[in-house]
């Protein structure tokens, strides 16, 4: 849904040529600064959004993850390079589409929820949630016939005929959620919209915004600048430096396979409970040993599977459990190790009726050592 394909922005400078030579020599962004007058915002950014994902773009302030965001809708211009949106069976290149096909863009495939809710104080709750319908022209009352049906879905619609100012800080945002979804845009842009949120309600309306996903599938490229956020919501996590992105992958990945030592440091400190899950800890079914056509679940039990891979049962020796708990691949530690804390024997992790592999207490031990062992 979307596509970043070698993609530099700049904000000033002069001249273009000397700006992309220095980019292309690998001059730092200081540097570049210093002899162009240009501030590097983003420089050869390449990741992909896939349809029905939560991609959150994460860093530290001035990382360039808002200016990347925004160049989705192109209220950020492109320097140099291509970004691509899905439309239909086709794709459009923001950078240097017309300013007609920006237009439909944003009108009907893009909507953005900013930190601040932006919400108009002299319209209703209902009116602010109906005003991007409104601006396609769509009749009044279709209008907020949806936004009412959208507000209901936010948890607001007691709260229709009210105005911003009768609203806590939470509540405005989920307004701004609610006048996303009743585009009916495919692609969501949120660029920080909690962070300004007390933790509690921040947590609440994370909850929430996974739980309406679950309905809606839209695509989400979300900026924040806080891990535990990233974690809890992207399925994909691309964690930016200087204009870079320095990493880009599963939760698990991140976790567990810090690319440099900046990610290092970023997850060093996080809990794994909520974020590793079972088949990223598992010890594979290929590498159990093999004993007469059966694989050892542990000592003195054989796990027997089939040709396609089901398991078929299991045997073992006196004082052991002979039925294995099995567990879906993902089910999150925090669950995990209330099972192994239960049972004598490690858990089997199945998918689809074919064993993945097990999960042993000492998984769950080598996960909550520290994690910034892993870098490499």
């Amino acid at each position: 849904m979307i596509h970043f394909e070698n993609v530099d922005i700049a904000f000033g400078g002069r001249p273009k040529s000397e700006l992309l030579s220095m980019l292309d020599g690998g001059a730092a962004n200081g540097e570049i600064r210093a002899r162009t007058g240009a501030i590097i915002g983003a420089r050869d950014v390449n990741f992909s959004v896939g349809k029905g994902d939560i991609c959150v773009l994460m860093g530290l302030s001035g990382s360039g993850k808002s200016t990347v965001l925004r160049a989705v809708n192109r209220l950020n211009r492109v320097t140099r390079g291509r970004v691509w949106v899905g439309e239909g069976e086709d794709r459009v290149n923001i950078a240097s589409c017309s300013e007609s096909t920006l237009r439909r863009m944003r009108m009907n495939r893009l909507a953005t929820v900013f930190q601040q809710a932006s919400l108009m104080p002299w319209l209703t709750v209902a009116q602010n949630a109906a005003f991007g319908l409104q601006l396609k022209g769509l009749p009044r009352e279709k209008c907020l016939q949806t936004a009412r049906e959208k507000l209901a879905m936010v948890q607001l619609a007691e709260w229709e005929d009210c105005y911003p100012d009768q609203l806590s800080g939470g509540m405005q945002q989920r307004v701004g959620l609610a006048r996303a979804f009743a585009t009916d845009a495919n692609i969501l842009l949120m660029d920080e919209p909690f962070s300004a949120l007390d933790p509690l309600i921040r947590q609440e309306l994370q909850s929430e915004l996974l739980a309406l996903q679950k309905s809606v599938h839209k695509t989400v490229l979300f900026v924040s600048h806080d891990l535990d956020e990233a974690l809890t919501l992207g399925n994909r996590i691309a964690i930016m430096q200087a204009g870079r992105i320095v990493q880009f992958g599963r939760p698990e990945e991140i976790v567990l396979q810090p690319a440099t030592e900046y990610i290092a440091r970023f997850v060093a400190h996080i809990n794994p409970l909520n974020v590793l899950r079972a088949k990223s800890l598992m010890l594979p079914l290929e590498k159990l040993p093999l004993e007469n056509g059966a694989r050892i679940l542990y000592p003195g039990c054989r796990l027997k599977v089939d040709a396609g891979g089901a398991l078929e049962n299991s045997g073992g020796g006196e004082g052991l459990q002979t039925t294995p708990a099995v567990v879906a691949p993902h089910l999150p530690m925090r669950e995990l190790t209330g099972l192994l804390r239960d049972h004598d024997t490690p858990l089997v992790v199945v998918a689809g009726g074919k064993v993945l592999g097990i999960i042993r207490r000492q998984d769950i031990c080598n996960a909550l050592a520290p994690l910034n062992r892993n870098v490499h």
